[in-house]
């Protein structure tokens, strides 16, 4: 099943039915409503992917310039033991 996007909502169209049904004004508001909160909520997504990339390059880097720090032991009697 594709994603739904913004631009999908936005394009939907409904019958118009003679007798009964829906109010269309009322329909194209609510979708109007419902884009522009899969919009937001997509560009939130993606600063948050993002986010997440940025950090995890963060680490990354982090762990490749300490790997040392793991393998070196403190001597007992050193100030820095505790």
């Amino acid at each position: 099943m594709q994603r739904l996007l913004p631009q999908h909502v936005r394009a939907a169209t409904f019958d118009r039915r003679r007798w009964r049904g829906l109010d269309p004004e009322q329909v194209y508001a609510y979708l109007d409503r419902l884009a522009d909160e899969l919009e937001r909520l997509t560009r939130d997504l993606c600063t948050a992917n993002t986010e997440g990339e940025r950090i995890r390059q963060a680490l990354r880097q982090w762990q490749s310039r300490h790997t040392d720090c793991r393998h070196t032991q403190v001597a007992p009697n050193s100030r820095w033991h505790r």
